[in-house]
């Protein structure tokens, strides 16, 4: 298989095309031919005017690529090397929704040929790609797998809005369903990754050290949120326990705040949910995705507290976000945290609102979670959240916030962007952060 791609007898297919998918593809692009598939066909017109639709990329990026971009699964019976790149999310119950994957399983099993490979990239639980993925691939293709078609899963490492850890500059995991496909798989992704691949003893191994690498994050952040919430009460400064816990050499560096997007916020509770199929109970776990969870109500609460204490009326309040992104920098609103903060100030009464973000697009909050972004921030505001370092904010003085406030106002600095603005007192400001 590797010697046919790099000898474009055979190419590659990209099945889903997102913030994953579209990277991967345009890297393999400039070395061997790709079939790029989405089931959007907007999306698909934009990648074909060099457009990337997750915002992430430049139209740079499309040069020199032998790509050829789809909306029809047809196509795809002219690529050989399959790559399963799309979302794993999860439903209102907190449970795996498998839904995206196992439809594109059934969209490859649909094309699949004898020879083939096909290697997933979702995150998933670990037996999920073998135990459920390849059921579908056999009855979808009527092939039989190992003996028709190969099998492997090298999971997804890509860090939205980071420049400095991006794809080729990640070692990459590999695995596959036996030795020939794991040396196949491996040496293919060798030709983009420049930092090299690690190939897993198995296909289970791999799917399970992607999912406790967010997981990991994920309780070491709930731990500094929980400190967080003990050290507001004792009127101590988390970030200045942080500083000097963290002069000790093996201090791990973690700092509190909401946890959203569709990795850590996520990939948690697919790990919980097959351990309670082994009769398991994830404590640590299940504490931390609690308290994860519960951060975007906790900063509404202590925001409302500290209005209060101004002798501020909640119901006549001007409240003002700044940022919904999951994260700084980016236009993923996917699972954002901050909508919690929204909510919560919305179910005690705060009507008055306003939710800006240079990155985010209004339409997709609107659909996403119902209120409306202006396009910049007002004035007069009783309390001002920043919710989202993103670079514009990072620079804003305090002259800056007292310019949209009124006299006396409440700043929430999430990510403690301000904390030396705001070392000493500041007049007509109440500042507070984790």
């Amino acid at each position: 298989m590797y010697e046919q791609i790099i000898n474009k007898q055979k190419k590659i297919s990209l099945i889903g095309l997102g913030y994953v998918g579209l990277p991967i593809a345009l890297e393999f692009a400039k070395k061997v031919p790709v079939i790029g598939f989405d089931i959007n066909s907007e999306r698909v017109e934009m990648m074909k005017n060099n457009i990337d639709p997750s915002r992430e990329l430049d139209a740079s990026d499309f040069d020199g690529c032998e790509i050829s971009f789809t909306a029809d699964e047809t196509d795809l019976k002219d690529a050989n090397f399959h790559i399963v790149a799309v979302p794993t999310p999860i439903n209102e119950h907190n449970l795996p929704d498998l839904g995206p994957v196992l439809k594109a399983s059934e969209t490859v099993g649909r094309i699949l040929k004898k020879g083939d490979y096909v290697v997933y990239e979702s995150t998933v639980y670990p037996g999920c790609t073998e135990e459920d993925c390849v059921p579908l691939l056999e009855k979808f293709s009527g092939l039989k797998f190992i003996k028709d078609f190969k099998v492997g899963f090298s999971p997804e490492r890509i860090n939205p809005g980071d420049k400095e850890h991006s794809l080729t500059k990640i070692v990459k995991v590999v695995s596959g369903c036996d030795k020939e496909s794991l040396d196949n798989i491996a040496k293919t992704y060798e030709l983009i990754i420049g930092a090299g691949v690690h190939r897993a003893a198995t296909i289970k191994v791999a799917e399970a050290a992607k999912i406790i690498e967010n997981t990991q994050r994920d309780i070491n952040i709930a731990f500094m949120n929980e400190l967080s919430m003990i050290f507001n009460r004792m009127g101590i400064n988390t970030n200045e326990v942080l500083e000097a816990a963290g002069t000790k050499w093996n201090f791990l560096k973690f700092y509190p705040g909401l946890v959203g997007g569709h990795c850590i916020g996520v990939d948690p509770y697919y790990l919980t949910y097959k351990a309670r199929q082994f009769g398991y109970h994830a404590q640590v776990i299940n504490a931390g995705r609690y308290i994860n969870d519960s951060m975007g109500r906790y900063v509404a609460r202590q925001t409302m507290k500290r209005m209060t204490a101004l002798d501020k009326g909640l119901k006549g309040a001007r409240v003002l976000i700044m940022g919904i992104t999951f994260k700084e920098n980016v236009s993923d609103i996917r699972n954002s945290k901050v909508a919690d903060v929204y909510d919560e100030l919305i179910s005690f009464g705060i009507k008055n609102i306003d939710v800006v973000d240079p990155f985010a697009s209004a339409t997709e909050v609107r659909q996403e979670y119902g209120f409306d972004l202006k396009e910049s921030p007002g004035n007069n505001y009783d309390a001002i959240i920043v919710a989202v370092n993103h670079d514009k904010y990072v620079d804003m003085t305090v002259d800056d916030f007292r310019k949209i406030s009124n006299d006396t106002a409440v700043l929430v600095d999430i990510k403690s962007t301000y904390k030396k603005l705001f070392a000493r007192e500041q007049d007509g400001i109440c500042y507070w952060s984790l």
